[in-house]
């Protein structure tokens, strides 16, 4: 008796390691399926009630349709034409106060994954919001501010690097984290799962 509960409780314990990871990468990839579907479904939907005049719902329709503007725009980012309407729209978005710092931390986001752009030097640690707590920070840049040499940090919140704090620290308050500048944003996106 003792050997079956033995031999059952191993058997459930390894299949819990097989079906876990299994259930939670079903369960992650159908809330991506229904919100990528989501965004453009609900549009598609009414889209066609309209003209069918019933209620008529095609699963995949909306990611499929998502897939393709972000094609078309792929499309239109890679030829001449397209390249000065999306200069021009890029100016444009870059004047209007909210929208600017939102808009640029974006793009700086997709920079780093694309083609490793940014104008993040390096990433390091910081000891913020109080001392003995450190945090992940990028440095931006340097000042010189009543003859004291200060490093520009930007410590992002999580999971949306796109807002966080500049901060200045003196040089001895900048901790190497041993990280690229791709894998600290990896990390913060994450929000800590991904750690390197």
């Amino acid at each position: 008796m003792e050997r079956l509960v033995r031999h059952v409780k191993g058997k459930v314990i390894t299949g819990l390691f097989v079906v876990v990871p299994l259930g939670i990468t079903i369960f992650i990839l159908k809330f991506l399926f229904n919100f990528a579907d989501g965004i453009l479904g609900a549009y598609l939907d009414s889209l066609f009630s309209f003209f069918i005049h019933r209620d008529y719902h095609i699963p995949g329709l909306g990611m499929l349709t998502g897939f393709l503007v972000i094609y078309l725009s792929g499309v239109l980012a890679t030829n001449v034409m397209g390249t000065r309407i999306l200069k021009w729209a890029d100016e444009q978005l870059s004047r209007i106060p909210l929208v600017k710092s939102i808009y640029s931390s974006s793009k700086q986001l997709t920079q780093v994954f694309r083609e490793g752009k940014t104008s993040y030097r390096r990433a390091v640690f910081v000891e913020w919001p109080r001392g003995g707590v450190r945090a992940i920070g990028f440095v931006t840049g340097e000042v010189v501010r009543d003859g004291e040499k200060l490093i520009v940090v930007y410590v992002p919140t999580m999971p949306n690097p796109t807002s966080g704090f500049a901060l200045f620290f003196r040089e001895s308050e900048v901790h190497e984290s041993g990280m690229t500048v791709e894998e600290a944003v990896k990390f913060v996106v994450s929000g800590g799962a991904v750690v390197h």
